[in-house]
């Protein structure tokens, strides 16, 4: 009886054994299937909570943008509307009871086939009341709305149309002169200072080529042909706020560039301008890294998001001191921070690390931060899923010392594990950063290609934020030789720590990171594939076609006549016969970031060298792939396919040995060609 007992219990504990903590694995449809959050905005009231979400919408192959409003009091969430303009931001009205918004019942206007017979949709805004939950339309005829902003009062709001024609009146004599032509400078923020009945507001364009588009303005709106310039300083000014006083306006400078040589090679910063003598002052001058995200409190304090290294953190600014007060919370990354104008101390924010989704968390209690607790659960799924796990890993470019970190993910169930297949997955900008966060997109997919069986290194190379404005300028004069060493140099650390297998390696990046990938596979023969997106392979011509020339005026030392053998010397199209690495290539067909002819010209390259290769072409995309989700889902199940079929095979053999031990394979090798004769004969 007692044996018998005792079998039944063991047999019970090993069931229970392999039953606890089984998670299935992540599948690609359950990858693309995360939200994101673009946007959340606390009442006047502190009673209510916006929050917008969007996610793939399969059914209508486009993205779905839904507003809700939660309630803090009752912790109870509800939808306001699926179909929400991601364009314009809701905005509340100062008593909190109406938002503004706008949505996308019509289509957004593309392209004109047929100018004679275009008829161009009807415009509204719409408001929102939280009281009696209904949608009132505001009919703007047939201008399209910018962007929107309350005044003082609950009666009145501020809106910057466009006109598709470039006047009021719709006539056919606009039509034959301006056909389908689009105003470039046109308003992008709106921010009404009550206490001088004036509206500031941001300029951009479409033409990024002339940096005087992007600048701060200061409209007297009781005599509005005065118009004051409040900014020159050719940068992107973003997120406006009014200082609580009224006095002065806060904005994070994102830097662009400009042909004029004369370029902001700079991580994002926080800065004020005065609207009494325009004098404009840097905040948080001290941060050694990068502003993500800011909001006011009523003490006229500053929360501050500043991202250093790989975290990105909640830091408070007076601004009577220069000095930040650190916020203890979780290790990972913070976004979208919002904070009560009636207490101090509460505040809602977006957050995510490699262990956690991204959700909205709220908080009485700044100073308890670690107390804080989600009131969204959109992305629940991926917390029921044998995810990878991650960790920081650095490592030393012995051409200088500089010490570069990244990310590495390891693949479920094999942490710290040796000898695993390597995907060095190098993100864009080079202005960007690889973050402890949790992405899951077309271009933050390190999650799917580790639980896939990868090993992910993401290198924060030269260049990257959240590691000094030097760390970026560094890469000035050889944008792609300096940031290849500092990752080719993370490979090596990798494959001498017994972490990576030297017979399994790959590469991968988008955008500045598929550049990058360009790049290297002309400088070594160790990667078994490669899955390149929308990068350059000819600096001279991505100069002449692109709409940011700018970037290359300033990080190549001049343009392309001045310095040639800058721009051919960083160039893969002269480079291509070293090229021994299958290369997989993707690109959007409208885009003019990279434009798409730099696809065609590697894809055509290689095919004439005989190199394994194939190129995706996505129609109606552009730079960044968000027309259609699906076309997400196929670039990384065909980037995975690419990776599986040929990242196995053994590396070249020019990259297994060193240069003597070739030598002396050959020489052994000769003698054995040499004496093949002689043992012939003596065998006889």
């Amino acid at each position: 009886m007692m044996i018998i007992r005792l079998y039944l219990f063991v047999s019970l504990q090993l069931i229970s054994c392999f039953s606890v903590d089984t998670k299935p694995k992540l599948t690609l449809d359950e990858f693309f299937d995360y939200t994101l959050f673009p946007l959340i905005s606390l009442s006047p009231t502190d009673k209510h909570l916006l929050i917008h979400t969007t996610r793939p919408s399969w059914n209508i192959s486009s993205f779905e943008h839904a507003l809700w409003l939660y309630d803090i009091e009752k912790q109870t969430r509800k939808l306001i509307t699926r179909n929400l303009h991601s364009s314009i931001k809701p905005k509340w009205s100062p008593n909190g009871n109406w938002i503004a918004l706008s949505l996308n019942k019509y289509p957004s206007i593309t392209r004109i086939n047929d100018h004679q017979n275009e008829q161009q949709p009807e415009q509204y805004i719409y408001l929102y009341s939280v009281i009696s939950d209904e949608l009132l339309p505001i009919h703007l005829g047939t201008d399209i709305p910018l962007t929107l902003t309350w005044s003082n009062n609950n009666s009145v709001f501020y809106l910057a149309t466009m006109n598709i024609w470039s006047t009021i009146e719709y006539n056919d004599l606009d039509k034959d002169e301006w056909y389908d032509v689009i105003q470039y400078r046109k308003a992008n923020e709106f921010l009404f200072v009550p206490l001088e009945e004036k509206l500031v507001y941001s300029t951009v364009s479409r033409d990024l080529e002339n940096m005087d588009a992007f600048e701060l303005y200061l409209i007297d709106l009781r005599n509005t042909s005065s118009l004051v310039r409040l900014t020159n300083n050719e940068i992107f000014e973003q997120d406006l706020q009014l200082s609580i006083d009224g006095k002065q306006v806060l904005f994070i400078s994102w830097p662009l560039g400009s042909t004029r040589k004369r370029f902001n090679d700079t991580q994002n910063r926080l800065y004020s301008v005065n609207l009494v003598n325009g004098q404009i002052e840097r905040l948080a001058e001290n941060f050694f890294g990068s502003i993500m995200g800011y909001t006011m409190n009523n003490d006229n304090s500053i929360y501050i998001l500043g991202q250093l290294g790989t975290e990105a953190h909640v830091y408070t600014q007076q601004l009577s001191t220069k000095n930040l007060i650190y916020h203890n919370g979780w290790n990972g990354t913070y976004r979208s921070i919002v904070s009560s104008r009636n207490n101090n101390n509460s505040i809602a924010f977006v957050y995510s690390s490699f262990e956690k989704p991204m959700e909205v968390y709220f908080i009485n209690n700044i100073y308890q931060l670690q107390s804080s607790q989600a009131i969204t659960n959109f992305n629940q799924l991926f917390i029921q899923r044998d995810l990878p796990r991650a960790k920081v890993y650095s490592w030393k470019n012995e051409d200088d010392q500089q010490i570069i970190e990244g990310m590495l993910h390891y693949p479920p169930g094999q942490f710290q594990s040796k000898n695993l297949p390597l995907l060095i997955l190098i993100h864009g900008g080079p202005s960007e950063t690889s973050l402890n966060q949790f992405l899951a997109n077309a271009f933050y997919w390190a999650t799917m290609a580790a639980s896939e069986g990868w090993l992910v290194l993401e290198p924060n190379y030269r260049g990257s934020v959240g590691y000094g404005d030097q760390f970026i300028a560094e890469v000035r004069y050889k944008p792609l030789s300096g940031p290849g060493k500092d990752i080719l140099s993370g490979v090596d650390q990798l494959i001498k720590d017994g972490i990576a297998d030297p017979r399994r390696l790959t590469v991968g990046g988008y955008s500045y990171g598929g550049s990058l990938t360009n790049w290297l596979i002309t400088q070594t023969k160790r990667f078994n594939a490669a899955v390149s997106g929308a990068g350059i392979v000819d600096h001279a011509s991505a100069w002449g076609t692109m709409d940011i020339p700018g970037f290359h005026t300033y990080f190549f030392g001049g343009f392309p006549w001045e310095v040639p053998y800058i721009y051919q010397n960083e160039s893969p199209i002269y480079e291509l016969t070293k090229v021994r690495t299958p290369t997989h290539i993707i690109a959007g067909e409208d885009d003019i970031r990279i434009p798409t002819s730099q696809s065609y010209m590697l894809e055509r390259a290689l095919y004439y060298r005989e190199i394994p290769v194939k190129l995706i072409i996505f129609p109606n995309e552009g730079h960044i792939i968000d027309f259609n989700p699906l076309h997400g889902k196929i670039k990384i199940r065909e980037e995975l396919k690419w990776l599986q079929k040929y990242g196995n095979q053994s590396s070249n053999y020019n990259e297994l040995f060193n240069n003597n031990e070739k030598l002396k394979l050959n020489y052994v090798f000769e003698i054995y060609i040499l004496l093949l004769p002689y043992i012939i004969i003596k065998s006889i």
